[in-house]
Parts: structure tokens; C-alpha cells; sequence
């Protein structure tokens, strides 16, 4: 019989151990940028270097299980409004949050892209989740009246990369951010 064994799941402590290191890597790069040490996530998440290298052999893995989970999470997001009560709303919602988490997703993507990693391959589930919830949230708010007609996900798709990268140029929690997001929202809104 050929083929790969699937790997082992992880022991609960490995689990917690994982979970709290992505949590300090996260807290670490958006303090210090993707350039911060192994070293200093390993402080943070109050483990040593060793459990850092079991877990993530390369600073690069590290940073790709960090972008993975961040797409997880918009993934799950996206899954979760697509049942909202106000199709509107959940829209908006949905595209605050993807523009807010971008200048994050998008220092990810560039660190990875700098060494090398073929960005377009990572993301794996929460990648597959947000596009076809995302197009499923424009449809519904468009059926809604509350996005212009002419608006597809193609287009969509577009403008979001417009924003997201405006909003890297804004400090976090800012006016000026807010204010970026919610000139966007309202350019999507059906013509009076």
C-alpha cells in the first residue's frame, strides 16, 4: 500500500502550544512588522525557541500558518453573514472587516512573497470560504436594494484591493480609516 500517512493530531498541550504561539505571533508582527524575531514570539507566547522550530520549522511556515488562520477566520465570518437577517448589513459588515484585517493579510502576504513561498497556494479552507461567501453576501445585498446593480464579484473583487491597500496607508483604529471604509461602502450604494 503506497501513499502519505496522514500527520498524527496533536496532543492537547501541542494544540494549546500551537494556538498560543500564533496568537503571540499575530500580537508580535502587528506591533513589530513580519520582520520580528522567532525569538520574541517565543517570549510573548511564554515558551522556549525549541517548542517555536516543533511547531513551525521556519519563520516562514510561522507566517503562513498566521495568514492561513487570518483567512480562516474571515472564512468563517463570510460563512456565518451569509445567514444574517439583513443582507445590507451583513455586507457591510463583512467588507469593514476584510478591509481592516488587510493591511495584515497583505504584510503576510509580501513577507512570504519576499522569501520566496508562492502566496497564491496558501489560505487553503478559509481562502475557499470567503470568495464564494462573498459573492453569495454581494448577491443578497444586491437583491436587497442596498449595492448597486452594477456591481458584479469581478468588480467587487477589484475595489476591494483598491481599499485594502488605501487602508495600509492609515494608522489602525484611526478616523482616517473608518472614513476610507465608509467612503467605499457608500460609492457601492444603488444611485437615488
Amino acid at each position: 500500500m503506497t501513499g502519505q500517512r496522514s500527520p498524527r493530531p496533536l496532543r492537547a498541550d501541542a494544540r494549546r502550544n500551537r494556538e498560543r504561539l500564533l496568537d503571540a505571533a499575530e500580537a508580535v508582527f502587528a506591533a513589530s512588522g513580519t520582520g520580528a524575531s522567532t525569538e520574541e514570539i517565543a517570549q510573548r507566547a511564554g515558551v522556549g525557541i525549541g517548542t517555536v522550530f516543533r511547531h513551525f520549522p521556519t519563520k516562514e511556515a510561522l507566517l503562513a500558518a498566521v495568514h492561513e488562520r487570518l483567512l480562516r477566520r474571515l472564512g468563517e465570518a463570510a460563512e456565518r453573514l451569509t445567514a444574517a437577517d439583513d443582507p445590507g448589513a451583513a455586507f457591510r459588515e463583512f467588507i469593514t472587516l476584510v478591509a481592516g484585517e488587510s493591511p495584515a493579510k497583505n504584510a503576510y502576504a509580501d513577507a512570504l512573497a519576499e522569501a520566496g513561498v508562492d502566496v497564491a497556494g496558501l489560505g487553503g479552507e478559509g481562502r475557499s470560504l470567503v470568495a464564494p461567501h462573498l459573492e453569495t453576501l454581494l448577491l443578497r445585498a444586491r437583491g436587497a436594494g442596498a449595492v448597486r446593480a452594477d456591481v458584479g464579484f469581478p468588480e467587487l473583487r477589484a475595489l476591494l484591493i483598491g481599499v485594502a491597500r488605501a487602508v495600509e496607508t492609515t494608522p489602525p483604529g484611526s478616523v482616517a480609516r473608518s472614513t476610507v471604509i465608509t467612503v467605499f461602502l457608500d460609492g457601492l450604494l444603488p444611485p437615488r
